[in-house]
Parts: structure tokens; C-alpha cells; sequence
């Protein structure tokens, strides 16, 4: 299984950009669905997670009130709304998917991964 993630990209500090995460072939409605993100001499961090209901949520304290997770079931997509995007956002994000539907925050949780979008936010 192969996730697909887009939307990366570019963007002035304030800006925001909207993510996306393709996920053909999975059973996505069975899924928990998180977003992580790497910058350069970091390690990988959680951003946001969805359960596979969509109706519980996590986001990291850092994007708290900025970001926004959602899915598309039908569409076998998930989605992350930046908003108010900092520099310190740069990095690259990956999509992931949770075999247990749950909403899980570390990386060990997920079993598939999308190939990661970058995303550059400057000053």
C-alpha cells in the first residue's frame, strides 16, 4: 500500500497551504490517519491525527488552533489545512495510516507511509 502525499510547496510566512493524502487500495474508513513532519536534524514529530471515524482528533500543541485535520471516506483521502503557517513549519510531512483506527501519535503506531511533501515556509 502506497500513500500518496501532495500539496507541499512554497509559502510566505502567515500563508497556508492545504495537504493531502491519497490512499488507494487501503480499507481507509478502517484506518486512523496521522500527519508527521521532519525537518532537517529533527526527529519525526506527530502534527495531527484522525480516527478512522474522523470524530476524535489530536494536534500537537505546536499547530494547535492553525492546523486543521479532516478525511474524505469516499475519497479514501485525508486532509491538513495550515494556516497562519511560521518558518519553523518547514519541513517535510508525511502522511501515515494506523491499522487499529485509532488516534495514535507516535510513529511506531503506523504501519503505511506516504513519501512525504515538503513544505517551506520563509520569513
Amino acid at each position: 500500500v502506497q500513500l500518496q502525499a501532495s500539496g507541499g510547496g512554497p509559502v510566505q510566512a502567515g500563508g497556508f497551504l492545504r495537504l493531502s493524502c491519497a490512499a488507494p487500495g487501503l480499507s481507509f474508513s478502517s484506518y486512523g490517519m496521522g500527519w508527521f513532519r521532519q525537518a532537517p536534524a529533527k526527529e519525526r514529530e506527530i502534527v495531527a491525527a484522525i480516527s478512522r471515524s474522523g470524530d476524535t482528533t489530536y494536534y500537537a500543541d505546536s499547530v494547535k488552533g492553525r492546523f486543521t485535520i479532516s478525511r474524505d471516506n469516499a475519497k479514501n483521502t485525508v486532509y491538513l489545512q495550515m494556516n497562519s503557517l511560521k518558518p519553523e513549519d518547514t519541513a517535510v510531512y508525511y502522511c501515515a495510516a494506523d491499522f487499529f483506527g485509532r488516534v495514535a501519535t507516535r510513529p511506531r503506531e503506523y504501519k503505511y507511509w506516504g513519501q512525504g511533501t515538503l513544505v517551506t515556509v520563509s520569513s
